[in-house]
């Protein structure tokens, strides 16, 4: 007799049905879904451990800096218009997120939405910071070092140097942004970054996860955003072409036009676009769709910081309410004249009520000294009572 099979014959719950048609269903998830699965990858990312974390920061610096390599070397010398030329690096470009996405990394202005998670309570905002910081650095060494390999591969050299001439326009337009143009750049930049991951959220195939990065992720380049990973790639290769005669000549640049092109210029970039990407992603998106979605979980949570924050306006309204009592307290002493006793009694009286004195009209019409040792009990029996 053959063996029956030990699965043979079970019936399946109905959970796990349910589990089973949803994972074969081509319906992308529903947004209050795509919330709680951000939620949950941000706490899991937030987890990891630190050479887990490093290793694919690093990896997600290389992958961002190969789009960008990609895209420097697609734009130069091709002649079809300012906006096709920009549409072109967009596309292109999205190598860089798609790799990060698909293949597995840890990119810093993706990882903003981890925000969800510290307002879900899930973790801490020291794990948030964690985070952010070991990515940022970990993304900053991979994109320098794939611009260090890049420079001497000697590809900047194809085209008559032109690869290298637009490597330096590019890097050098973005050191000479101001503040305020590097900021909003910068916001607008990672609030479209931030929407391309929430829609690979939602994604449920590879396909859908390449098709949701490409729109998003080539409107902010051939809008031309501000992304703090891929500058990390940009700046640095043209620092290095800054020194090479031959691209500058091909650049159409001087020395002097590339004045801002060094590593003060490169740090000036990177704050203020740093700060963008982190409002852009973390406020504009991260915040914006947990308070939507995700509120409700913690309501009795934000109803007892409504109570608590409710305890801290009297503080506020000490100083005021303290001044109005001194007033009273002086007008007190004027009109009780004469006696110091009475005249402390008094203030006494009206510190304790922080009141105005009903007695002001009376203390001035009387000249008598016994009508004011009458009100003045008068004032601190009522004060008593």
């Amino acid at each position: 007799m053959k063996k029956e099979d030990k699965g043979a014959g079970q019936k399946l719950s109905p959970d796990v049905v349910a589990s089973m048609v949803r994972q074969a269903s081509a319906e992308c998830l529903a947004p209050p879904e795509v919330a709680l699965k951000a939620q949950t990858v941000g706490e899991a990312k937030a987890k990891f451990d630190t050479l887990r974390t490093i290793l694919l920061g690093i990896l997600a610096g290389v992958f961002i800096g190969l789009g960008a390599m990609l895209c420097t070397l697609v734009v130069t010398n091709i002649d079809i218009g300012f906006g096709l030329t920009k549409l072109v690096g967009g596309l292109v470009f999205c190598l860089g997120l798609i790799l990060v996405v698909v293949a597995g990394a840890e990119l810093f202005t993706g990882n903003c939405l981890l925000v969800m998670s510290w307002f879900g309570g899930k973790i801490g905002l020291g794990r948030v910071l964690r985070n952010w910081g070991l990515v940022y650095f970990s993304n900053l060494a991979g994109s320098i070092g794939l611009a260090a390999l890049m420079f001497y591969t000697f590809q900047w050299g194809f085209s008559d140097n032109g690869v290298g001439a637009s490597a330096v326009s590019i890097a050098n337009a973005k050191v000479n942004l101001s503040f305020g143009e590097a900021l909003a750049r910068g916001i607008l930049c990672n609030f479209l970054v931030c929407l391309a991951i929430w829609l690979c959220f939602s994604a449920r195939t590879v396909t859908d996860k390449i098709f949701a990065i490409i729109f998003p992720i080539t409107a902010f380049v051939a809008a031309g955003f501000e992304h703090s990973v891929a500058n990390m790639y940009f700046i640095p290769m043209g620092i290095m072409l800054a020194d090479e005669p031959s691209v500058l000549e091909a650049a159409g640049l001087t020395t002097a036009g590339v004045g801002h092109l060094n590593v003060a210029g490169f740090v000036g970039n990177l704050v203020p676009v740093t700060i963008g990407n982190i409002i852009g992603g973390s406020v504009f998106v991260g915040a914006v769709y947990w308070a939507s979605y995700l509120r409700q979980d913690r309501a009795e949570l934000w109803e007892s910081i409504k109570r608590w924050l409710k305890t801290l306006v009297p503080p506020f309204r000490a100083p005021e309410t303290t001044a109005a009592v001194d007033i009273a307290i002086e007008e007190a002493v004027e009109l009780a004249g004469g006696s110091k006793e009475l005249r402390e009694a008094i203030a006494r009286a009206v510190l304790e009520k922080h009141a105005a004195t009903s007695g002001k009209a009376p203390l001035e019409s009387t000249g008598s000294k016994g009508l004011r040792e009458l009100l003045a009990r008068a004032m601190l029996a009522k004060a008593g009572g």
